[in-house]
């Protein structure tokens, strides 16, 4: 019985463990998504400013339509340069995630495992059976729980690739309206 308690306090060990590493690792991703918003909100501020001087300085009608002009095609080249940057740093941030919570549930799930063979290793005669089809219902629950993380992790490569392919046609989209303006 002893055993099964250190495995048991091993395994929570582990997984604490597992669960440090990712928050510092989601801490890190967060702090690049501030560090983004922060360097876009200042240059945002400073180039607004500069843009409001110059309109107030301007001279005439044509004048102001020209630094309207001027101002639509690098605001538009910025969205899409925050977007794929945004992109970037949430797809990092999902890849870490997945990888943390793939590795820790197979650990979880290795040491239940062991933890149940041991249990039910020295049980009293008679129930054998009841024994066989615990094991079975783990089994099915383990499987189950598989297809779910398989099927999940489907989910998020594809929601990953549609968000990158969008990102990808604004992009394209901004490049060649610039282009023509």
């Amino acid at each position: 019985m002893n055993k099964t308690a250190e495995k048991f306090a091993a395994t929570s060990k582990a997984s604490l463990e597992a669960t440090q590493a990712l928050a510092t690792k989601v801490q890190a991703n967060v702090e690049k998504l501030v560090d983004l918003n922060m360097t876009t909100s200042k240059t945002a501020l400073g180039e607004s400013f500069a843009h409001a001087k110059a309109v107030l300085g301007a001279k005439d009608a044509q004048e102001l339509v020209a630094l309207q002009a001027e101002l639509a095609k690098p605001m538009a080249e910025k969205t899409a340069a925050y977007a794929q940057d945004f992109q970037k740093i949430i797809a990092a941030a999902s890849a870490d995630f997945a990888e943390a919570a793939q590795a820790n549930m197979a650990d979880v799930q290795n040491g239940f495992t062991t933890l149940m063979e041991n249990a039910t290793k020295n049980v009293p005669q008679g129930t054998e059976s009841a024994v066989a089809f615990f094991n079975q219902a783990m089994s099915a629950s383990q499987n189950a729980f598989k297809s779910a993380q398989t099927e999940a992790q489907r989910v998020v490569e594809t929601a990953q690739s549609n968000f990158t392919a969008a990102s990808k046609q604004a992009v394209d989209t901004v490049k060649k309206a610039t282009k023509t303006a």
